[in-house]
């Protein structure tokens, strides 16, 4: 073979080997987030869409799709083809609280979803604002007794995890507690921080950073163990309420996925939060990474489901 037909060759040779990887990165996956930006599962998706680039070899986005409470993103993920370009990172809540209090999800949340990782695990911060007392959680309890019209306490949202923990608190400690939701964690702090409201339930995440620099108090968290990020705050169960309440977030693509487009994603997102440096991340913001099979996941969601029966029933909330 001469020199210019072998160069041609290997040229053409070249660029059928690059072929594969230009179109792949032609290619992007939506990691849909039902919450607007700058909250938990909005940082995390984040950190996992920046990760999962090198290792699917192609680009990955976030897109906010906020609005009922995570529902909106994952009525959205009910609709996209099942060929693993359209996922969707959502809190457990939306899952395994909201079958119990809508009768119209848009969504059936056993059927209409392909599992493919859990992606962190987490509880949450009981938070006193300036407006409560100073001590522990036993004797903030004990001022809202004494102070009826006061024992308020905030959360992110009407119908979500955090909701029914502080329903599950006010239970326990025998202190009737009204439920104030916002629409979103940043409103809810801004009004704790303020005095407004005594009160607030929600993942430390929202905060953490005010704890640590005295605007605000975590006093328990509800976990069965104390968490890594506030080593200092004992858990609702060592104040002496028996309490305890935690949630997830993860990674799902719509309903008939092929296996080998589910084990691929799942092999992705396992390899990122191995990493000690995502791990680490993650832990900052009072989360635990925490990687599953894709049948775990199921399988955890299905737990979750069925935990949450008895007590959002026994509360009598209904939703609007």
């Amino acid at each position: 073979m001469k020199r210019r037909q072998f160069n041609a060759f290997a040229a053409a040779a070249a660029a059928c080997v690059a072929a594969p990887a230009a179109l792949a990165q032609d290619r992007t996956t939506r990691i849909l987030v039902g919450f607007p930006p700058g909250g938990s599962a909005d940082v995390v998706a984040r950190l996992l869409a920046d990760r999962l680039r090198a290792s699917l070899n192609q680009n990955v986005i976030v897109d906010n799709k906020p609005g009922a409470g995570g529902r909106v993103a994952l009525q959205e993920l009910r609709r996209a083809a099942p060929d693993g370009q359209t996922l969707c990172l959502t809190p457990s809540g939306a899952l395994v609280i909201h079958p119990w209090l809508f009768a119209n999800l848009g969504f059936d949340p056993l059927k209409d979803f392909s599992p493919i990782s859990r992606v962190t695990v987490f509880d949450f911060a009981i938070t006193a604002g300036p407006a409560a007392p100073a001590g522990d959680i036993k004797a903030v309890l004990e001022w809202m007794k004494a102070n009826p019209a006061r024992a308020n306490f905030a959360t992110s949202g009407a119908g979500s995890v955090p909701h029914f923990a502080g329903v599950l608190l006010s239970q326990a400690s025998g202190v009737p507690m009204t439920h104030v939701a916002y629409r979103g964690g940043a409103p809810a702090v801004q009004d704790l921080l303020g005095g407004q409201i005594p009160l607030m339930v929600d993942t430390a995440t929202e905060t953490l950073e005010h704890h640590k620099a005295g605007r605000a108090r975590i006093l328990a968290v509800t976990g069965d163990q104390r968490t890594k990020a506030l080593p200092e705050v004992p858990t609702l169960k060592e104040s002496g309420i028996n309490v305890a309440a935690d949630a997830f977030f993860g990674l799902y693509g719509p309903a008939g996925m092929p296996a080998d487009a589910v084990n691929r994603l799942n092999a992705a997102v396992v390899a990122v939060l191995r990493d000690p440096a995502v791990q680490e991340r993650i832990a900052n913001l009072g989360l635990v990474a925490s990687f599953s099979s894709p049948a775990d996941l199921g399988a955890t969601q299905l737990a979750h489901y069925r935990r949450w029966e008895a007590p959002i029933k026994a509360s009598g909330f209904k939703a609007e």
